[in-house]
């Protein structure tokens, strides 16, 4: 599995629900607002986060009725990893040139 079937935004949650230990969907929210620079709406967020769980890459817990808390699946981390070692092969291409 890879990560070219999802979005920017999609990869971009992904890697801070790697960073964080059971982050909660507003949690995620501000770090990736803040790293954006841009407002993010509920709309788009949990949308984008069902897509992750839906493709494996997220599993999705309840802290309390009200919240809930993802973190990212073996699946998760190994396409992460996968998509880093293929960026960086070009990366290090750019980088001799």
């Amino acid at each position: 599995m890879t990560l070219f079937d999802l979005s920017g935004f999609q990869r971009d949650l992904l890697v801070v629900i790697a960073g964080h230990d059971q982050p909660s969907g507003q949690q995620l929210k501000t770090d990736l607002e803040d790293a954006r620079d841009e407002e993010i709406n509920h709309g788009r967020l949990y949308p984008n986060l069902d897509v992750l769980v839906n493709k494996g890459y997220v599993e999705k817990g309840q802290i309390d009725r009200r919240t809930n808390f993802y973190t990212i699946t073996d699946e998760g981390r190994t396409a992460l990893r996968e998509r880093h070692e293929w960026e960086d092969q070009y990366l290090r291409e750019t980088a001799l040139a």
